[in-house]
């Protein structure tokens, strides 16, 4: 079974290099690689336009896709995602409130809210949960605190002091990896890194989890720490893809899912080859939505949800025949 897994991340890595390799290629022009180092127009384009473009597609997917699979082997429910958690609701209203405020002026300022949405949302769980660990309280401390953030956000939008204010607002949320820049990238990188560490971290434990909740702790696993690494290693994640790109769902979702029927059901092998699947999936979405006919560019988080959902949908008549 090691071997397997050892194959399936070595055909996803090439995959990978042949996706990042096409979206360089791909856009309203296409620029063939010859072009690439010829040091005129296309070479400037290849690289502080679609290289940053595609590095940071790479490194968010690869967040989140590691980060729905750890959020999956948590709750043992294929139906979950990063999203439950409220984080990336939370790190979207710090977004949306310094567009509100006009705080947008410098660089820095959006994605320092965005990740200061983030960390309060990590700090709110911690309280809210408290040292009782249990996999319900957690849960619906999850819903709790994405349905509020999720209703101060619609209430900022509803009262955007601007037509251009709430445009922002409205195009921030749809997410796009639109003009993203070197800077951006080296933004997002070390906050995934770490945060992908975090979950690596607790790949043994989620493995454990499998058995139950009770065999989990028999075993050893300390069900607070194990959330707490949970907790941090998605608040890192999911705030960093909100901080330098908006809101991009569905990713973790869908490719926990697609690799686990590769790699089996255990944790530590479906999160390395689901970070894997997700800079796949996020970067080959992010090239064709370059290539949508229209006069402008289709936004990336639109194009997730409209792959998403009926994926989603799917999936949930699959497990309805199942338990039927």
């Amino acid at each position: 079974m090691k071997t397997r897994g050892l194959s399936v991340e070595m055909a996803l890595t090439a995959a990978l290099a042949a996706a990042m390799g096409l979206s360089l290629l791909a856009g309203r022009v296409w620029l063939s690689p010859g072009a690439w180092l010829a040091g005129d127009v296309p070479s400037l384009i290849i690289v502080e336009l679609r290289l940053p473009r595609a590095c940071l597609g790479c490194v968010i997917g690869a967040g989140l896709g590691m980060a729905g699979a750890a959020m999956q082997g948590y709750l043992r429910n294929p139906l979950a995602d990063p999203g439950l958690f409220g984080v990336s609701s939370s790190a979207a209203l710090g977004a949306v409130l310094s567009i509100y405020f006009g705080l947008t002026a410098a660089f820095w300022v959006l994605p320092a809210f965005a990740l200061a949405g983030a960390a309060g949302a990590m700090a709110a769980l911690a309280l809210l949960v408290g040292r009782s660990g249990g996999l319900m309280v957690f849960t619906l401390a999850g819903v709790v605190l994405s349905s509020l953030t999720g209703a101060l956000t619609s209430l900022v939008i509803s009262l955007a002091p601007s037509p251009f204010a709430l445009s922002e607002i409205l195009t921030w949320l749809l997410g796009a990896l639109t003009d993203r820049s070197w800077a951006d990238v080296a933004l997002a990188t070390p906050l995934t890194a770490l945060g992908m560490a975090v979950l690596w971290a607790s790949g043994r434990d989620l493995d454990a989890l499998t058995l139950g909740e009770p065999a989990a702790r028999s075993l050893g696993v300390h069900m607070g720490r194990l959330q707490a690494k949970l907790v941090i290693g998605i608040g890192l994640v999911v705030g960093a893809s909100v901080a330098a790109a908006g809101v991009i769902g569905f990713v973790g979702l869908i490719v926990p899912h697609l690799v686990r029927q590769l790699v089996g059901g255990q944790s530590s092998r479906v999160m390395p080859a689901a970070a894997l699947a997700g800079a796949i999936l996020v970067v080959s979405a992010d090239g064709l939505v370059r290539l949508a006919p229209g006069g402008s560019e289709l936004r990336l988080g639109i194009a997730m949800s409209l792959l998403g959902a009926p994926f989603f949908l799917a999936l949930l008549l699959r497990l309805r025949r199942e338990v039927v």
